[in-house]
């Protein structure tokens, strides 16, 4: 990647941009990409010494010096709380929350709050930390939540009843379902914001030859390198995140799926509105979120 001295353009100029799964992958480029466009970046992963590393890193590439990090393990719900506790003790607006960290967890695994770590990690965070959120983000419109997904959602069915604690596991079939959930709720959300200038949107990046699959032993490691031969550059990966998020087409754009820029349409299960509610009402009562949705006056801008 080349590096930059200064920014590429002021077109995120003033903008606070929090970014979760920053410190590699398709999220670091993403925020790098909106460091160059001089964008106040908040970059969320869970290595200390990983995030501070990424946030100078960035600052050098970009020629921005507004890049910082917050230290959480977002498949804890604590973590996720004390993350935007944290957030909104140092900044009182956020332009763009992009939900990007997320795993693939082949053997079964529990996380902090005993529920099973794909679901966690790549639904219920997403879920926790864009309610926790929602205050300052409407209070800053127009605003922008952009979800990673993965068109391996078409693949998913979404059985509610154990789908936090299935009863009989597979990785792959978990990161599917998880994905699917990626959907429904991006289109629950967006119908819940309607009328108050926060869009929600999400997207397939491609396959991208990242490190999705690490912490996964010897097959992880494998497939990782099956991904980095076959797989597309995180650069390329990025493409449509930041697009999503930076793009002036994409001002009053919400409740779409979108893939290399373009919006398509996604799985038929992922317009399910009766199984959007359902899994809105389940990930309520796992997080401890009120299930209904209320929202302050947005703020004139």
């Amino acid at each position: 990647m080349t590096s930059k001295s200064t920014c590429r353009s002021g077109l995120m100029a003033g903008k606070t941009c929090l970014v979760t799964g920053a410190t590699s992958g398709i999220g670091r480029v993403t925020a790098l990409e909106l460091a160059h466009m001089g964008a106040n970046v908040v970059i969320a992963g869970r290595d200390p010494a990983k995030c501070a590393l990424t946030a100078n890193d960035i600052r050098e590439e970009s020629g921005n010096p507004a890049v910082e990090f917050l230290v959480a393990d977002l498949s804890s719900q604590e973590q996720v709380r004390r993350l935007a506790d944290e957030f909104m003790e140092r900044h009182q607006r956020l332009d763009v929350l992009v939900n990007n960290a997320g795993a693939i967890h082949l053997s079964r695994r529990k996380s902090a709050d005993g529920i099973e770590m794909t679901f966690a990690l790549n639904h219920l965070s997403y879920f926790l930390l864009t309610n926790l959120l929602l205050d300052v983000l409407v209070a800053s419109t127009p605003a922008r939540v952009v979800n990673v997904a993965s068109a391996v959602h078409q693949k998913a069915r979404t059985d509610l009843f154990d789908i936090h604690a299935p009863r009989r596991y597979s990785g792959f079939r978990a990161y599917a379902r998880s994905k699917l959930c990626n959907l429904l709720f991006t289109y629950e959300l967006a119908r819940r914001l309607e009328g108050t200038g926060v869009t929600a949107n999400a997207l397939h990046p491609g396959f991208v030859a990242s490190n999705l699959l690490t912490n996964n032993g010897i097959l992880g490691r494998f497939l990782n390198l099956m991904l980095s031969i076959k797989g597309i550059s995180v650069e390329a990966g990025a493409l449509t995140s930041v697009y999503a998020a930076s793009s002036p087409e994409m001002q009053e754009v919400s409740g779409k799926y979108l893939e290399k820029k373009q919006i398509v349409r996604s799985s038929a299960r992922s317009f399910d509105e009766a199984q959007a509610a359902a899994l809105w009402e389940l990930s309520a009562s796992l997080t401890g979120i009120p299930a209904t949705t209320s929202f302050p006056s947005p703020a004139a801008n």
